[in-house]
């Protein structure tokens, strides 16, 4: 009798534990990355998450902190490789692979068109701790770097951009990834590129798509 009562209240508080844990809550062994569900299946170390632009947004390189002069794209892709995924709380690491941007547009007098965006020194490292913090770091010894071609009434002119890192938030509403105002520096470049970049994007929803389906991905 004694050993079915403990069981029963071993039982009555495992239950009482799970009841008390937030919506979304990974528990003790789950892993920073899962998809599918917030503590669901465990993101693979190899697959590949990729995202593009939150429906209806559009990523922006501004000419200064929050304005409203500067490029606008209509369309932005990422694409990044994950290279560790520990139990949450935690840090996953991933390598930054790709992003692309188009549909480009430029309201800077003297501008008539934007003939690219590139991003240079790829792969970066990119951190996703289970606060949501995201960070994306170059190489040692290296930067972020953006290069961007403009249509002026002066013919081609190319901009190069440098940051030393990058900061976004992730969350699991949406599976949103958002960069706020992230400061560029013109390393070279004539007068007619803008002495500073800020950038700002919301990818959503990021989705392991090497898994089928391509389920959402959720921090832990």
């Amino acid at each position: 009798m004694r050993r079915h009562m403990a069981s029963a209240i071993l039982a009555t508080t495992a239950l009482t534990t799970l009841a008390l844990l937030p919506a979304g809550s990974a528990s003790a062994d789950g892993s920073v990355l899962t998809y599918g569900s917030a503590g669901g299946n465990a993101v693979s170390v190899g697959d590949v998450l990729t995202s593009s632009l939150a429906s209806g947004t559009k990523a922006t390189l501004a000419t200064s902190s929050g304005g409203s002069s500067g490029i606008s794209c209509t369309g932005s892709t990422l694409s990044a490789t994950v290279t560790d995924n520990p139990a949450a709380p935690g840090t996953a690491t991933e390598s930054a692979t790709s992003q692309t941007f188009s549909g480009c547009t430029s309201n800077v007098f003297g501008v008539t068109g934007v003939r690219s965006i590139t991003v240079n020194g790829l792969p970066y490292t990119t951190s996703a701790a289970s606060d949501g913090t995201v960070t994306v770091t170059p190489a040692a010894g290296g930067t972020i770097q953006t290069t961007v071609v403009l249509s002026t009434l002066l013919g081609s002119v190319t901009c190069v951009y440098q940051a030393p890192s990058l900061s976004a938030v992730s969350s699991n509403g949406g599976n949103s990834l958002a960069f706020s105002n992230q400061a560029f520096s013109k390393v070279s470049g004539s007068g007619l590129c803008a002495a500073n970049g800020y950038f700002s994007a919301t990818y959503a929803p990021v989705v392991d798509s090497s898994v089928s389906g391509s389920p959402a991905v959720y921090t832990n």
